[in-house]
C-alpha cells in the first residue's frame, strides 16, 4: 500500500479560504459555541493573519484538502498557533503532527521566537498532540489576553 502524499502550503486561493473555514465550524460548533474572534479569522483570514504578517497553511492529500492550521502575529516574533484542524475522516492519521511540524517551521521562517496556544480540556487529543510536540504549559497571564473564552489550556513553545 503506497502511503498518501501530505502538502502542506500557504492559503492560495479562495477554495482553500473556504476550506479554513468550513474545518474550523466543524468542529468549534460541534463542541464549543462560535465566539466574535472566530467569526473575525474565519470570515477574512487574507485581512487578518496573512496581511498581518502570518499565514495560513492548508494540507492536502492527494488533491483533497484534510487539514490547516493558522500562524498569527502579535508582534515582536511572537504567532499564535490557532485554528489547527483535520477533517474528522483523517483524525488519527498523523495529518495534525505533521501540519503542526509544518507550521513551527513557517514560523521560523516568518522570523517567530515563540509559538503560543490557547486549547481546551474539552480537547484531549490536540492538548496530548501539543505536549508531545514540545509545547509547556503556562499561566494564562504569560500570554496575555486570549481571544477565545473556551480556552481553558495555555501553551506556548520557545523557537530555538
Amino acid at each position: 500500500m503506497l502511503e498518501t502524499v501530505l502538502t502542506i502550503t500557504s492559503m492560495q486561493t479562495s477554495e482553500e479560504a473556504w476550506a479554513f473555514k468550513t474545518l474550523n465550524e466543524e468542529w468549534i460548533a460541534r463542541i464549543f459555541t462560535f465566539e466574535e474572534a472566530d467569526r473575525v479569522i474565519l470570515n477574512d483570514p487574507v485581512g487578518n493573519i496573512m496581511n498581518r504578517g502570518g499565514d495560513v497553511l492548508i494540507a492536502r492529500a492527494d488533491n483533497s484538502i484534510v487539514g490547516c492550521v493558522a500562524l498569527v502575529s502579535t508582534g515582536a516574533g511572537v504567532f499564535e498557533l490557532s485554528k489547527m484542524s483535520v477533517t474528522p475522516e483523517c483524525r488519527g492519521s498523523g495529518y495534525g503532527r505533521r501540519i503542526i511540524h509544518a507550521a513551527i517551521n513557517r514560523a521560523r521562517e516568518l522570523g517567530a521566537t515563540s509559538l503560543f496556544l490557547g486549547s481546551s480540556t474539552k480537547l484531549p487529543n490536540a492538548v496530548h498532540l501539543y505536549e508531545s510536540i514540545g509545547f509547556k504549559h503556562v499561566p494564562v497571564e504569560k500570554l496575555g489576553s486570549m481571544s477565545y473564552v473556551r480556552a481553558d489550556v495555555f501553551m506556548e513553545l520557545e523557537l530555538k
